[in-house]
């Protein structure tokens, strides 16, 4: 799970907004609009990177169209220790930003 994380946030573009729904999804389950709103990010870019994110077993979800929710899945929440790590570094490489 650590190199995914690592893949997904640090390796690719947009990996900044796919950590903070990470960070979102472990305060409690979103549907992609709420996240949208909360991130103040683009619907349509939330639902990329939440498929990103499910593709890569990281975020699981249930129920359907508008109405879905996502969630962590188990392996991501035995491992939420890999990535606070991993965002303790960004953070640190932003001074603080």
């Amino acid at each position: 799970m650590k190199k995914v994380l690592w893949w997904l946030i640090l390796g690719t573009r947009g990996g900044i907004n796919r950590a903070k729904i990470i960070k979102k999804l472990k305060e409690r389950p979103y549907n992609a609009h709420q996240l949208a709103e909360e991130l103040n990010v683009n619907y349509r870019t939330v639902r990329h990177h939440v498929k990103i994110l499910e593709d890569s077993e990281v975020v699981k979800s249930a129920g359907e169209k508008y109405g879905k929710m996502y969630f962590l899945s188990e392996n991501m929440e035995k491992n939420y220790s890999d990535f606070e790590t991993i965002w303790k570094q960004i953070k640190d490489g932003k001074k603080g930003n």
